[in-house]
């Protein structure tokens, strides 16, 4: 059996978790099958049963174009060229819908079956309009015609196939529920701190860690507000790059320059960092915090807790099906909006919340060393790569 993997990210160009899921799907599934990785990029390998090979995405065609809509002319142009190499897969496998407009050119070019891993939705985000302007309406379009014409679906958690079902037209049997994974020999507690050194974090006092891109999606803004409640005697490391536009990266830097003329422990890394040192701050912070208003699993709440780190999260989508209150973490209750853009309705006792759930944890050593080793046992019980990437394989069975 051989797999066509269609996605936007691969390594060494990964931003996100959607990023991550395949990178670490395509590895394990190697393990059973050959894998074909067409993505954005100028990747060019093959190793064992795994060849990756990526198409250009910057096409000078479009430089005079429209500034918001020239990544979406850009995405479906990649798709078109990621088609013309010769396609002698069993299955397509779309990642993301900047990948998804391939996948449907392949299932009606070259006569397979169409898998989509809805990783996140586009009804479910409508501040991608304040990045891509009418490219939204074109993004949703292209997400609609691939989930309803897909021959299955696969739903990282089980509130995400809820979703699938009340915003697509989609025969509930096609939907199956697979959460993602993490490599549990990569993600684990190091006592490595070059990391912490490098960006001058104090090691003789607590920290609580914001891992993730710049977006409305993230909640980072709220846990920046949030900082003014956290005691003062705690380090706050966000860890946060890749803004989705220029306005919220300004406005994310107006907001942490505003917190910082009242205490020197709020520390911003605004890069993506690699892996290793990522882990080693996850190693080493006292909590991690997950303040997402959206969020269909949240890949990085496991990355934390399989590096021994009690979790502070939102209560939201696929969150609540990762972290157990009282056990691995502290969820903290999202009273949204109930029309776009589902931000809170309160935002101050969202940011006052999340704010007392860290201070909780940071003053109970016990409570949280329970919630860490609880969390690393959760995510060896029910997040391992190899018996996720067992489930992908019988799901393609099942349709070949």
């Amino acid at each position: 059996m051989k797999a066509l993997f269609y996605t936007r990210e691969f390594p060494p160009y990964v931003y996100g978790g959607a990023g991550v899921h395949v990178e670490y799907l395509a590895a394990e599934l190697a393990k059973l099958m050959d894998v074909d990785v067409r993505c954005f990029g100028d990747q060019n390998e093959n190793s064992n049963n795994l060849s990756v090979k990526g198409f250009p995405y910057d096409n000078p065609i479009f430089n005079d174009s429209d500034p918001q809509l020239k990544s979406v002319f850009q995405t479906l142009s990649t798709c078109v060229h990621m088609n013309a190499d010769i396609v002698d897969a069993d299955i397509v496998h779309c990642h993301t819908w900047y990948a998804q407009f391939a996948g449907i050119i392949a299932k009606l070019c070259y006569g397979i079956p169409l898998v989509i891993t809805t990783h996140s939705l586009e009804p479910l985000r409508p501040w991608k309009r304040e990045q891509l302007g009418r490219g939204y309406d074109a993004s949703s379009w292209v997400e609609k015609t691939a989930i309803e014409m897909a021959d299955a679906i696969i739903a990282v958690s089980k509130e995400t196939k809820e979703d699938v079902l009340k915003h697509f037209n989609v025969d509930e049997s096609k939907i199956k529920v697979i959460y993602n994974g993490i490599n549990l020999q990569q993600y684990i507690v190091t006592s490595e701190t070059t990391t912490l050194d490098a960006y001058g974090i104090d090691k003789t006092k607590p920290y609580v860690l914001f891992v993730g891109r710049i977006t409305r999606q993230k909640g980072i803004i709220h846990l920046v507000n949030a900082i003014k409640y956290i005691d003062p005697d705690t380090q706050i490391i966000l860890c946060a790059g890749a803004p989705d536009t220029k306005e919220i990266g300004k406005e994310m830097e107006d907001a942490v320059n505003e917190v910082k003329k009242t205490r020197n422990n709020v520390i911003w890394i605004d890069k993506m960092l690699e892996k290793q040192e990522v882990i080693q701050l996850y190693s080493h912070a006292d909590v991690f915090c997950c303040p997402s208003i959206y969020e269909p699993f949240g890949i990085i709440n496991i990355e934390a807790m399989a590096c021994n780190t009690a979790v502070v999260a939102s209560a939201v989508g696929g969150i609540k099906e990762v972290v157990i209150p009282g056990e691995t973490g502290i969820l903290i209750p999202l009273e949204q909006q109930k029309e776009a853009p589902f931000e809170p309705v309160n935002p101050d006792k969202f940011s006052r919340d999340l704010a007392k759930g860290i201070n909780d944890l940071i003053n109970d050593d016990a409570l949280r060393n329970k919630m860490a080793l609880n969390g690393r046992k959760r995510v060896e019980d029910y997040f391992d790569w190899s018996a996720i990437a067992k489930q992908v394989e019988d799901l393609y069975k099942s349709l070949i």
